[in-house]
This record gives C-alpha cells, structure tokens and sequence, in this order.
C-alpha cells in the first residue's frame, strides 16, 4: 500500500490579509522535504535525506513574527539531495518528483492555492556544469500567487549553508543583468528590474556580516533607500530604473563579488568560474564564512519562534 503524508507547519503559513508568515513557511518547505524522503523510504525503500528552507531571503523584509511586509506573489524553495545516492537512477528521481508534485499541492491546498506542474527538470543558471542545479516550476490558477518554483542543489548542506552559496550564483546573474550592453534597460519591465532589486537587497542582507567597515559604511544608505522604496510601494518606472542605475554606478554587484573572493580564494576556488568547480564543492561554505553568516541566519529565526510563542501564549 502507497504511503501518503500531508506537510503541516506548526502555524498557518496564509494571513486573512494575504501576507505569508515567513517562519511557518519555512517550516512547511522542511516538513515536505520530510514528507517526500519518507515516502521514498517507505514506498521503494529509498533512503534520501533532504534538506529545504525558503529561497530569496523574504523572511529578511518581515515583521517580528516573521509576517511579510508586503504581498508575495513569488514563492520559491531550495532544496538539497545527496550526491551518489540512488538518485542518479532515472525512475528513482522521477519518483522524487511526484511525491515532491502531490506533497507541495497537498500542502498549500489548505490555503486555497491550486497549483499544478508547469515544468520540471530545467537548469538553473550558473550551476555546476557536472551536476546541474535543477528547477521545478508550478502555477496557481487560483491566482493567489503567481507562481511556486523550487530549486534542486545536489549536495547535502544545511539549509543556511546552501542559502550563503546559492548568493555566489546571484552574484553572477546580477553581473550579467545589470550589463546594460548586453541586457538595455529600456526593453525591460519595470516589473523584472523590481525583482532583481528584490533580490539585490536581500544577497546584501544575507552577506551583511561579511563585508567591511568600509563597504558596509558605503552601501548601507543605498540599500536602505531602496528598502523605503519598497515599504511604501515601488510602482513608478522611472524610480524603479533610478534605483537599478543607483546599484549599478554605484558597484555593489562588485562589492559583493570581491567579499565572497575574499573568502573562497582562499580555498583556490574563483567565485567567478563556480559553475567549473569540483562537484564536491557544490554548496560549500567556507568555515571562516559560515561562522559570520550562518548564525545571523538562524537568529532571525529564533526571534520569530520567540514573538510567535509570546502570542501564542496569550491567546
């Protein structure tokens, strides 16, 4: 008989007001990992570990309870599977996806979001060229969010560990998109230039503790410039473009990239070239990296858990 388990997080991850409540949701991210390695176990005697946590950094622009601040209508995850398991069994993987397909459906069905499979197993950009990070993308027709989109890394880590490396790959989209030779700015929508904004502020907030007095003291006014942009609603085109140019001849890409080389040169790994690095190094973190990078992370988490019990405690 087929197991089936339905993910739960420990709070409602949906707010009547829409918002996404960022600690429940990564709860509910690590419980379908959970969810999908048991029914592997148990249904084909498949022994795969997983482990998975929200990607994108939206849990750093929330509340004390870990409430967005703002609607989210891209949600994404990353999850991380073991190397030289039996996964690299075609059937076994497509095993993986399905229970990963229904345990995501059958989590947010709850919510109301009707999701459904629109594409699976495309290679996310700048990824080991040995062993390509792979993408699942669903849609909701529900229209409650636009889309759900996952992301396969293919070693173990913990979920901040893959967190800090997937900023390494951020770093070299951003070097590309904000090439305005390569990518003109006035052939974008304002809506893609807001999200790589999105995205610029959150590798900023998640590499914060790493840069130097000096940077720090130099790009702190433009991200939090940009950061009051979005509180208020970033909707105009032209501040939206302002603000891409701002980043750009400012050089924060470039400050990011020469904090993270900092670190990893000394281990004879170019963040430049991360897509040629040896297969064992994908999601690696170096230790002096780690230890400034990875408690702040769980330290966000904690102080939700905390605010979250205090409430919970007086209802």
């Amino acid at each position: 008989m087929v197991s089936i388990v339905i993910p739960k997080a420990s709070g409602p991850v949906f707010s009547e007001d829409e918002r996404i409540n960022l600690y429940y949701l990564n709860e509910l991210y690590a419980d379908i990992a959970r969810c999908v390695s048991f029914q592997l176990n148990k249904n084909h005697q498949i022994d795969i570990p997983i482990t998975s946590g929200v990607w994108g950094g939206t849990y750093l622009i929330a509340d004390d309870e870990g409430k967005s601040k703002r609607r989210i209508w891209r949600m994404y995850f990353i999850a991380n599977l073991p190397q030289n398991s039996l996964l690299d069994k075609r059937e076994n993987m497509e095993h993986l996806v399905g229970y990963y397909y229904t345990s995501i459906i059958n989590a947010f069905r709850p919510y109301g979001l009707e999701l459904d499979l629109n594409m699976w197993g495309g290679r996310l950009p700048y990824s080991n060229k040995v062993r390509p990070s792979l993408t699942m993308h669903m849609v909701d027709s529900s229209q409650k969010i636009n889309w759900l989109r996952g992301f396969f890394i293919w070693n173990r880590a913990s979920w901040e560990e893959s967190i800090i490396y997937d900023t390494i790959r951020n770093v070299k989209e951003f070097r590309e998109k904000f090439n305005i030779k390569k990518n003109p700015i006035m052939k974008r929508d304002p809506k893609d230039i807001k999200y790589l904004l999105q995205d610029v502020i959150i590798t900023y907030r998640t590499l914060e503790n790493a840069f130097s007095s000096d940077f720090l003291e130099y790009a702190q006014p433009i991200i939090n410039e940009i950061v009051d942009h979005f509180l208020v609603g970033l909707f105009d085109p032209k501040l939206i473009r302002e603000s891409f140019f701002k980043v750009r001849e400012n050089k924060l890409i470039l400050g990011f990239e020469e904090t993270l080389q900092g670190y990893y040169l000394k281990e004879g790994l170019n963040v430049r070239g991360i897509e040629d690095w040896p297969i064992e190094k994908i999601n690696y973190v170096p230790e002096g990296l780690k230890e400034k990078l990875v408690p702040p992370i769980k330290n966000i988490f904690a102080s939700f858990k905390s605010s979250l019990d205090r409430k919970n405690s007086l209802t």
